[in-house]
């Protein structure tokens, strides 16, 4: 087991001080880091007064005259969350408009933008197209359809080449606007708020629940001191409103408490949206956006309960919650069982051979929903990058070249074999820039983040990329390294401490990872151990500090060996802080995340 300090331990700082300045928190912005106000956010008008108005001539251009307004959802938590909000905030403002003229598509796969919706727009008789949280890109689709009569908002944060010349496009990365940790609800929020400016209306502040949402779903860093000010008054018990967010909390409300956190909102929220978003079908996909809409989700339709009697009716929001944890669960037997078939070829094809984990499949072997969801798991059991990539062909139709003597001559089509999938880093292993590497390894192409991102490969390239990734992965850990915050002896840790960095769960989250701590040289006898067993066995070592240390999931071997031992064991553990509550009383804990035995003898003084 190894561990390394993130920096070295200041004397000088209490928990929350050594905490913060580990995560790059400057010292002296500490307190307004902890105490952020509404001040703490942007003016609207950073994006530019001339987009800001003409996206609102386009809208209400549309609205006044009548014509069909058409809001595409964007498959994942940000990009539904950013649609509903804009539908919901333009309801509050023109509720038979929306519900007469506004219509909302959901992308039938996990595909981005307007290139899959062309069709359905050509269709259909739309003088708007609204794209939140995707489509700064799209140049050739903003073309056609402005040629063809058509306006286009796009209300986004996504990076891109250049500002569409057919489209208004309000994007954060694209204008002066400071905080580029804003996602796209976000930007649509913000758009809103001026809007409400110019009208004198106060509609926008109604959905700060699902600016926090999505700004949490996106995975968008808590180091922003306006992103985190958005997500911690977004959660705020008063603040929350949407009927989805609102029924998830009260359904997982002894896991999540009375305050929902950032780090729980992804733990327990955020998975079931993007559960759907994978593998849901359509009917479902638009069941779960309709519950976000607070002038549909409490509609009365034909309850689906098992066992429900004929006729029974439930509401929308009800089904939609039911629903989002089937399909969680649905999707959890597709990942074990792709899981199983993975682990096979790992034996059978010696994968563990190189430094990536990569595995080329034929089609249809994992679904390519939830391939990044299983790469993630193999990293982490492996410790080591994983690829998951599917055989795909690309079809070169044919060209003209020419001959060394001059003649022009046509080459007839060809096939090229390609793999296209999910890539994962695995940073414990202190590899961060996984992303960069395979592009200077040969990748055709990637799309995505450092550490999870798309990726093609040529099939008359994969021996050629393993074998440059072997050569610059050479010095990865073969094991994972826990960054502390934390290194104590097992003698001098004090319950004070556990408690003081078990209080902080309201500030994990992206770019501010759960603190760790690390005890060393703990002596314990077989007197110290307690093993709960019920569905699994939990570990419990009572220290004479009164601090608890539990294992869960432990190892019948591991519990006779603790329990059965002659004299003491000593122990180095990495784990996370906790309190436990029970009758009145606070004791403190820390919950084991990795341990080694790094002694035994005879007596324990």
């Amino acid at each position: 087991m190894k561990y390394k300090l993130i920096k070295p331990m200041n004397p000088q700082y209490n928990a929350i001080e050594q905490i913060l300045t580990n995560r790059n928190i400057p010292f002296n912005e500490i307190y307004h880091y902890l105490h952020t106000t509404d001040e703490d956010i942007s003016n609207p008008e950073d994006f530019g007064e001339d987009k800001l108005k003409a996206g609102i001539k386009m809208l209400l251009s549309a609205i006044q005259n009548e014509k069909n307004m058409l809001v595409i959802c964007d498959c994942d938590c940000d990009g539904f969350t950013s649609a509903a909000l804009l539908c919901n905030y333009l309801h509050d403002l023109f509720p038979s408009y929306v519900e007469n003229k506004l219509k909302w598509f959901v992308h039938e796969d996990k595909q981005h933008g307007l290139e899959d919706v062309m069709e359905y727009i050509n269709q259909k008789d739309f003088s708007l197209i609204v794209v939140p949280d995707a489509g700064s890109n799209d140049y050739s689709c903003h073309e056609e359809l402005t040629t063809g009569g058509k306006d286009v908002l796009i209300l986004d944060h996504h990076l891109a080449d250049e500002i569409s010349k057919f489209a208004c496009v309000i994007n954060n990365q694209l204008s002066d606007y400071k905080n580029k940790e804003l996602s796209g609800v976000g930007v649509v929020w913000q758009f809103c708020r001026y809007i409400d400016k110019q009208l004198k209306t106060s509609y926008a502040d109604k959905y700060i629940d699902l600016v926090a949402l999505g700004l949490t779903g996106d995975m968008m860093s808590l180091t922003s001191i306006e992103t985190k000010h958005l997500i911690n008054k977004g959660f705020e018990p008063e603040n929350i409103h949407n009927p989805y967010i609102y029924e998830m909390w009260q359904k997982n409300k002894f896991k999540l408490g009375e305050h929902i956190t950032s780090i729980d909102a992804a733990f327990y929220i955020v998975p079931m949206v993007n559960a759907v978003q994978r593998s849901g079908t359509i009917e479902e996909k638009e069941l779960l956006f309709k519950s976000m809409l607070g002038y549909e989700a409490f509609a009365e339709i034909p309850s689906n309960k098992r066992g429900h009697a004929p006729g029974e009716m439930e509401r929308v929001v009800d089904q939609a919650v039911r629903m989002s944890t089937n399909v969680k669960n649905r999707q959890t037997r597709a990942q074990d069982a792709s899981i199983e078939y993975l682990e096979l070829k790992i034996v059978k094809e010696n994968l563990l051979d190189h430094k990536v984990l990569l595995f080329l499949l034929e089609p249809n072997k994992v679904d390519k929903n939830i391939a990044g969801l299983i790469a993630n798991k193999f990293a982490a059991k492996y410790q080591r990058p994983c690829c998951i990539l599917t055989k795909t062909m690309e079809i070169d139709p044919g060209h003209t070249t020419f001959l060394p003597n001059g003649d022009e001559v046509f080459v007839t089509s060809a096939a090229r074999v390609l793999y296209q999938g999910s890539a994962r880093g695995y940073e414990m292993s202190g590899i961060t820039e996984f992303k960069d590497i395979c592009d200077k390894c040969g990748a055709e192409w990637t799309a995505g983040h450092q550490n999870a991102f798309g990726i093609c490969l040529a099939e008359d390239n994969i021996k050629d990329f393993l074998e440059k990734t072997d050569i610059e992965l050479e010095h990865m850990s073969s094991e994972p390294v826990y960054y502390v915050d934390y290194v104590y002896n097992g003698a001098d840790i004090k319950s004070d401490d556990v408690l003081s960095i078990s209080n902080l769960n309201n500030l994990w989250g992206k770019d501010m990872p759960e603190a760790f701590v690390a005890v060393k040289d703990i002596k314990i006898s077989a007197d110290m151990i307690t093993v709960f067993r019920k569905t699994s066995n939990t570990l419990k070592i009572s220290l004479p500090s009164k601090i608890s240390i539990m294992k869960f999931n432990a190892t019948d071997e591991e519990c006779m060996k603790l329990e059965n031992q002659k004299g003491y064991i000593q122990l180095d553990i990495v784990g996370k802080c906790n309190t436990n509550e029970w009758m009145g009383n606070i004791s403190p804990q820390i919950f084991i995340e990795d341990y080694e035995i790094t002694g035994e003898g005879k007596y324990l003084f």
